[in-house]
């Protein structure tokens, strides 16, 4: 019996949220008694994979494939699939990631596995039932789900787990297992990145805006703000609709959803279709000048005021707090 963790890549670099899925699998692995192993798909350096031992994992499955240079669902669901019974896995995690959230169902399916999508806590297991709480009902709520199965397939919400560093050494070893030609049907052409932005699931902070900024031109001095803190820039869907900002920077429950740190959320008035996407972050400050905006109502600080007065003088501020 074992833990397996799915740890993700971007290029051949590991992302945030490998280390937090290797570090949430370790802590079930200890529940067990038993390791926590990876498996990892593409080409990765050694240096890299190595990384993974200091958060608990103790082998890594390395799959290296030509046709799976670029992510490919079905494909990738049967390796996972293959690794959790070559290893025995009784477990298996990923990230709650866009990704994993193609791939945990159909793992699941492949295994015949309960699943839970989005779990934020460590699980109680008692026997063959796993306990583990969850957001429902668009993030306001917290269910606890209850899996009896022989196996279990959970995915993790970034930033919900921190990845904690412990020491030890992964044995890498090549992982080959045999893959159908059916699992090809649909294959990835061309992803196009967005390299110069920090990625919103996986981002710590959070400055986000929407139509209480007027006009795009007034968006400068949200992505300085976002500069200074070291976040991720993001906006409502009104502005994404209207063309303001890329879709790909739309939070809420019809785009992203998010669980930061630390949410900024400036002029945005805090409709249900937004909080859905975004209540789930630790801390969120809201700036609006509407005083009976329902984002203070969900708010852990808020500031009545004109965004543009305010946010001018928290980036004075902070720029003076650094320079110091």
């Amino acid at each position: 019996m074992s833990v397996l963790v799915y740890i993700e890549n971007e290029e051949g670099i590991l992302k945030k949220s490998a280390f937090e899925a290797a570090s949430y699998g370790k802590e079930i692995a200890n529940l067990l008694n038993t390791e926590a192993i990876s498996v990892i798909i593409g080409d990765i350096d050694t240096s890299e994979l190595q990384k993974l031992g200091n958060y608990g994992i103790s082998k890594v499955l390395h799959v290296t494939n030509e046709n799976l240079k670029s992510f490919v669902n079905q494909a990738y669901a049967s390796i996972i699939a293959k690794a959790a019974e070559n290893e025995a896995a009784s477990i298996v995690i990923l990230s709650n990631t866009f990704s994993g959230k193609g791939l945990a169902p159909r793992v699941a399916t492949k295994l015949e596995a309960g699943l839970v999508v989005g779990a934020k806590t460590i699980p109680t297991i008692q026997g063959d039932t796993l306990e583990v709480q969850k957001m429902a009902f668009s993030n306001k709520a917290i269910a606890t789900v209850a899996v009896h199965s022989p196996v279990k397939v959970v995915t993790i919400n970034p930033n919900a787990f921190a990845a904690k560093e412990i020491g030890g050494v992964a044995q890498i070893e090549n992982f080959t297992p045999e893959i159908a030609a059916t699992d090809f049907n649909t294959i990835v052409k061309e992803i196009v990145r967005a390299t110069d932005k920090i990625s919103l699931p996986e981002a710590e902070i959070v400055v986000s805006a929407g139509r209480g900024l007027k006009s795009p031109e007034n968006w400068e001095m949200i992505e300085e703000l976002a500069k200074i803190l070291g976040a991720a820039t993001a906006c409502s869907k009104p502005v994404s609709d209207a063309n303001w900002r890329p879709h790909s920077e739309h939070v809420g429950q019809t785009g992203i959803v998010i669980s930061p740190n630390l949410y900024i959320a400036i002029g945005i008035s805090g409709a249900i279709q937004h909080l859905a996407g975004v209540s789930s972050s630790k801390t969120i400050v809201v700036i609006n000048k509407d005083p009976e905006a329902p984002f203070f109502k969900v708010a852990d600080y808020g500031i009545v005021g004109d965004a543009f007065v305010i946010v001018p003088q928290l980036i004075a501020a902070l720029k003076a707090y650094k320079s110091n």
